[in-house]
């Protein structure tokens, strides 16, 4: 991510919910740097037009003066974007989402929950349906698609574009076309997506979130993360 594509008013507007958190800030902050329109969703308005903000600041130091990143209010921001991304602690999923459920009728809902639940985060527990996106997915409905990705992605360099992020992006969900949409989202942040199957194989990702941060305890590392071997070029490229 070292060029500095323009703003293209073809790309889908995006909202972040939890956008002024590490993981959702970070994602935002890519995909306002490669072109996309992009609000931060949070509880707090005035919180979130903070850090939209000081992320505009970091982007025009990146050469970006024109990235578009708005705040709002959690509602606000899910009801202006056309793909929306629950980038919020697991604690908070399910209110969240059920506090912008009209919004989201129609539209892609990426879900980048990890259900970890402290102290132990370094060791796996996966809630009784063995999986927290597939409990979202059942709470919200069919007219919402639902997709899983980018739980086991490190916030660690995502405000850096020139920091290549070495991490595969792992995307589940029932509706390809919506995957589709996903895998193209990990691309333009600078990662590789791939798709992963069904909804239900979020299970895998979820888990694996905690396997990564026992890896990071260990090795004493900030932020490891995932590759898939064995693939050839064109899949990828997506």
């Amino acid at each position: 991510m070292t060029d500095t594509p323009s703003p293209s008013t073809s790309l889908p507007v995006l909202a972040v919910l939890g956008g002024t958190g590490k993981e959702g800030s970070g994602l935002a902050f890519r995909w306002a740097h490669a072109g996309y329109r992009v609000v931060l969703g949070s509880r707090d308005a005035d919180r979130a037009h903070a850090v939209a903000a000081d992320l505009r600041a970091l982007a025009a130091t990146h050469g970006r003066a024109d990235a578009r990143i708005d705040g709002a209010g959690n509602l606000a921001a899910a009801s202006e974007a056309s793909v929306v991304v629950l980038a919020v602690p697991y604690a908070a999923q399910l209110d969240t989402a059920r506090s912008v459920r009209d919004a989201l009728a129609g539209k892609v809902l990426v879900d980048v929950t990890v259900p970890l639940q402290p102290p132990k985060v370094d060791r796996v527990q996966l809630p009784g349906g063995g999986s927290a996106v597939l409990a979202l997915q059942a709470e919200l409905g069919p007219d919402v698609r639902v997709v899983s990705a980018f739980q086991n992605v490190s916030a660690v360099h995502l405000k850096d574009p020139s920091h290549p992020v070495d991490c595969d992006v792992l995307v589940c969900g029932d509706d390809a076309q919506a995957r589709e949409q996903v895998v193209a989202l990990a691309r333009a942040a600078g990662m590789v997506g791939l798709h992963a199957g069904a909804l239900a194989n979020s299970a895998a990702a979820e888990a694996l979130t905690s396997v990564l941060i026992a890896i990071n305890k260990r090795y004493k590392v900030p932020g490891s993360g995932i590759r898939i071997t064995g693939l050839p070029d064109p899949a990828r490229a997506g």
